[in-house]
């Protein structure tokens, strides 16, 4: 149940960031192979975890992980080799994004270096065409909550059976 509840998160994700991606078309330089935001360390709830488990069993128990530095699934091109399965927070890569901080009553705002050169700053747009951080934690920690799970969250590169 839950393992169908995060892929339609994810369908969601992608409906959503759609037209943000095309809106942002002429500023938007993430390509197959544009590995900026693709670090070490990233890391996932176990529910998303799981997805990759379920879908990328082969290369999690004989393949090898990219080299320390870099994403663990990025291949020698520096391409994803879970794309169909990759996490919320790959999903909204090289967008602009937008998060409240509601203690200090701000709003901050970021995007990859890459993107921020073409087209009008990122504090100068509306709220409506970034990518607002927090919803769709919030829906996966709901989904993690269902799930069973601590709210820990998995690297990536642990997805790995072995280290090669």
């Amino acid at each position: 149940m839950v393992n169908a509840m995060v892929d339609n998160l994810h369908d969601e994700i992608d409906a959503l960031v759609a037209p943000l991606e095309e809106l942002h078309a002429a500023r938007l330089q993430c390509k197959r192979g544009c590995a900026g935001c693709c670090v070490d360390d990233i890391t996932v709830f176990e529910v998303e975890a799981e997805r990759i488990r379920r879908g990328h069993r082969s290369l999690l128990q004989e393949g090898a992980p990219h080299p320390t530095g870099a994403c663990a699934f990025l291949d020698d091109e520096g391409a994803c080799r879970i794309y169909d399965a990759r996490p919320y927070v790959c999903r909204t890569q090289g967008l602009p994004l937008r998060w409240i901080d509601e203690e200090a009553a701000s709003e901050y705002r970021d995007i990859c270096e890459l993107n921020e050169h073409t087209g009008p700053l990122i504090t100068d747009l509306l709220p409506n065409v970034c990518w607002t951080v927090g919803p769709t934690e919030a829906k996966l920690q709901v989904l993690q909550a269902i799930h069973g799970e601590p709210m820990a969250r998995v690297r990536l590169r642990d997805l790995f059976t072995r280290e090669r």
